[in-house]
Parts: structure tokens; sequence; C-alpha cells
């Protein structure tokens, strides 16, 4: 699956976004080649050929290769704390909520993996101010977890000594999907989201308190 095929009519992508269409042309290159080479193997050049356009054409639209990238992991980040956000806030028990993240969260990486592995591996790459920038992003995102996790302590539903610990054991393990979901595999993203929800349900206790 290519990096076209994984965003053209996803909803929870939205490249569509990214105007005019030769911007979203060269930002979806981008992503293809820093999933397949890293963004410090990859050339304008790459880019620019991958987007059937000369090097040239690039920075009519983006000034410098980690300008693509930035604008690629801010799209990904918020679009991650969409999901997460939206699942703390949704309602139902903090169990309800807690598993609608995870699949929610698994199921985009799986489905959309060759762009997380950019959005979630490539985040030294960028300068201090772009970094500084999505850091936030991800701290926010960890907080909608954290959150949900807090309650569900607080209402007896969990068993979770370490709030903060869990929480990044939770998040670690649905980015990693990223980097080892084969779309030829025998499971697929709806799949791997309900696993991985029902997984870390079991992790924090969910239910052992009413036992």
């Amino acid at each position: 699956m290519s990096t076209a095929e994984e965003t053209a009519g996803a909803e929870d992508m939205p490249w569509g976004e990214v105007t005019p269409e030769a911007a979203r042309r060269l930002l979806v290159a981008a992503v293809e080649a820093f999933a397949e080479r890293g963004y410090h193997a990859t050339t304008t050049r790459d880019i620019a050929g991958r987007a059937g356009m000369s090097p040239a054409a690039l920075y009519i639209h983006y000034k410098t290769k980690e300008e693509l990238l930035h604008r690629i992991s801010r799209i990904g980040h918020d679009r991650a704390l969409e999901i997460l956000e939206g699942a703390a806030d949704g309602g139902g028990s903090a169990a309800d909520r807690l598993a609608e993240a995870v699949r929610s969260f698994v199921r985009w990486h799986a489905g959309h993996h060759m762009t997380a592995r950019v959005v979630q591996y490539e985040l030294d790459a960028l300068g201090d101010d772009h970094r500084t920038e999505i850091v936030e992003l991800r701290r926010r995102s960890d907080a909608a977890v954290r959150r949900i996790l807090s309650e569900g302590v607080a209402a007896g539903e969990f068993d979770v000594p370490d709030v903060p610990g869990t929480t990044l054991a939770v998040l670690s393990l649905c980015i990693d999907v990223a980097r080892w979901f084969n779309t030829q595999g025998r499971r697929t993203p709806d799949e791997v989201g309900a696993l991985y929800a029902d997984l870390v349900l079991r992790m924090v206790g969910a239910g052992a308190q009413k036992k």
C-alpha cells in the first residue's frame, strides 16, 4: 500500500487540506520517501522525482525539506490529539473511553503505517522551534490518556499504581504498530485495534476491582 492509497478517500488522514494539488503531491511523495529511506537519506530531488516534478518546483511550495517534514508531522499529531482527546471527552465509563482511545489510535497507526512511521519516528529531524511545537502536541496526547487512567483509578475501575508510567506504556504499545504492521498480514487495522484495546484493558485491571 502506497501513502497515496493510504490517504486517498480516508477521512481520518486529511491530506485534502493541503493545497494546491502540487503541494499535496509533494507531501505524499515526501511521506513515501521518508518512510522508505529515512529523513536524512532523502533528498529534495528524491521527493520531487516521486511527485513527477522538478526539484525547483518543490521550493515553490516548501522552503526546505524540514518544512515538509514539519507539515507532515503537524497533520499527523493533530489527528492523534483529535483521536485521544475525543475518546477522553466521550461518554461511558473510563474503561469504555480507554478502549475507544486505544482502538482508534491503533487503527490509525495500522491503516496509515507509512505515514505514522514518519510522524512518530522522525521527530528528532525537526528544527528546534518545530520540535517544540510537536512535543507540546505529544504532551497533550499524553495528558488525554493520563486523564482517562486517573479517572478510572478514582472510580475504582482500574488498578494502576503508576499512572504516568502506564500512560507511557499504553501510548508506546499503540505507536509501535506503525513499525511492524503489514497490509499483507492476517489482521486488519480494525482487528489489531480491537486486540490492543482488550490487551490494554487487561493491563490496567479493568473490572478486577469488582470481583
